[in-house]
């Protein structure tokens, strides 16, 4: 019967066509635990800092470490300078990488819908495998600095129960507004706090059919930001989507990475960018243009900078990934991952540049903070899973033509393995270190980067911007606005648009 029911999944996605090569396959023998397992507090994340490179004039602090957090893969802050941190507990072990299941390979490039890799799943792991995969579960950590000592002391669960198993690695994660926005395969969520409630009291499934694919580890939902419109956008590796919209309309792209936008409740979605592989994180500049780091696909070919423009696509597709069929396909032979070069195939979009392995983290340096001299520069994090060779790179572009090109690239930050990057509403700049190694590390940092001789100007529009934004613009006059609309720090000048 299990090989029948296995030939009947396999006629589906293969149009009538059975192939046999396996009844079942077997779960790796991984230790699934409902609950978060997280290392000791230990003086590990001080003396780390010791290794740390910095440029000169800058400084490094410990901000958090385990146990207040472990396995951080994303950051954000609120406008009263908590942490948010998607955490992933899922990653390696309930999170399947279709390169250690090769036997479903075809089958899973067969998958056009969430709805199809749920029964892939049941029919190729049965159902005691389907109910090891819902077991862990993602966080959504909130970290605090209560006492106000520059230090975080309080940590606390504001979501969690994101265990099915269709469920990826959280990814994503934004706040604003006492609203929390979470990409976390299979659904795009919205967490919401009430008062005198601890972590989200409401939570809402804005979006759902993201991750029609196993595929690669870590291809997931993520990259949440704001534009200057006032959507919502967000992005998803090469794992693919097939999402019905709030109107009814259907949004397809199973067989590569793209970029979405959306209203901020999830209505009017529509699809802004496609053919990328790993697009991990998503920044605007100042005038609006959307950028993102896209990682290669391990073939001779090179990561890649990417100006996103609405309606563009950068070539990739996933069937381009696998051997004996694909070997690189149109990518490899037509170097569609290259900066564009005369001769070059005319439907694409080529990226800015070839860039450093492992992007993930992004962000833009918002105008104040730091010194003078970082403004316009991009800050990408590097994830090599090798404290030696990761880091956060710095980038400064033009305009050139249409589009952009790189006048610096250079090391910004070494000596740690860097997940996400961000500006906090105090001005400081704040990383998230795995720690070690591929794995779940059970461990998690976050540090600050401030100036050791801070300017006292840049000192003021920092203090200055905090207080703005703990005191929240909903009831700012006309003359506030306007005068934020002029202020030198761009999330100011952003949040007085809308």
């Amino acid at each position: 019967m299990k090989a029948l029911a296995f030939c009947r999944l396999v006629a589906l996605f293969a149009a009538g066509t059975c192939v046999s090569f396996a009844q079942t396959l077997t779960l790796a023998p991984e230790e699934r635990l409902p609950d978060p397992v997280v290392d000791p507090a230990s003086d590990e994340a001080q003396l780390a800092i010791q290794r740390f490179s910095l440029p000169p004039g800058l400084q490094a602090k410990l901000w958090a470490a385990e146990p207040l957090l472990a396995n951080p893969v994303a950051i954000d802050f609120d406008e009263k300078g908590r942490l948010f941190v998607a955490e992933t507990h899922r990653y390696g072990t309930s999170v399947l990488d279709i390169r250690g299941y090769m036997g479903m390979l075809e089958l899973d490039l067969a998958a056009r819908t969430i709805e199809d890799r749920a029964e892939l799943i049941r029919n190729v792991f049965g159902e005691d495998g389907a109910k090891q995969l819902a077991i862990e579960s993602e966080i959504v950590r909130l970290v605090e600095d209560r006492d106000g000592d520059g230090v975080a002391d309080t940590s606390s669960v504001f979501a969690d129960g994101f265990n099915t198993m269709l469920d990826g690695i959280a990814s994503g994660v934004l706040a604003r507004n006492g609203k929390v926005w979470l990409t976390n395969i299979p659904s795009l969520w919205l967490l919401e706090e009430a008062a005198g409630k601890q972590g989200a009291a409401k939570r809402t499934e804005l979006l759902r059919g993201f991750g029609v694919h196993f595929n690669f580890t870590g291809h997931d939902l993520h990259g949440l930001a704001i534009g200057h419109d006032g959507k919502l956008y967000f992005s998803i590796g090469d794992r693919g989507a097939h999402v019905v919209g709030k109107e009814g309309h259907i949004v397809s792209v199973p067989d590569e990475g793209a970029v979405f936008r959306s209203n901020l409740d999830g209505t009017e979605l529509e699809l802004f960018a496609r053919g990328l592989r790993n697009p991990q994180e998503l920044v605007f500049d100042e005038h609006g243009n959307l950028f993102t780091g896209d990682n290669d696909s391990d073939a001779g070919d090179l990561e890649r900078l990417v100006y996103l423009v609405e309606g563009g696509d950068s070539g990739w597709r996933i069937g381009y990934q696998h051997a004996p069929l694909g070997q690189g396909g149109p990518w490899m032979r037509d170097d569609l991952w290259k900066p564009r070069f005369e001769g070059q195939p005319a439907y694409l979009l080529p990226p800015i540049a070839n860039i450093e392995d492992g992007p993930s983290g992004l962000t833009y340096y918002p105008g104040t903070g730091l010194s003078p001299e970082f403004r316009g520069h991009f800050f990408i994090t590097h994830f090599k899973g090798s404290i030696a060779r990761s880091g956060i790179q710095s980038y400064t572009l033009k305009p050139q033509g249409a589009g952009f090109a790189v006048t610096g690239s250079e090391l910004f930050m070494g000596g740690l393995l860097a997940t996400d990057v961000t500006f906090g509403p105090d001005g400081a700049m704040y990383v998230s270190d795995w720690v070690e190694g591929w794995p779940k590390s059970r461990r998690g940092r976050i540090y600050s980067i401030t100036p050791i001789d801070p300017d006292p100007l840049q000192a003021s529009l920092s203090a200055e911007l905090s207080q703005i934004f703990a005191a929240g613009l909903e009831r700012a006059d006309t003359a506030t606005l306007r005068r934020l609309l002029a202020h030198p720090d761009r999330r100011a000048r952003l949040e007085a648009q809308l």
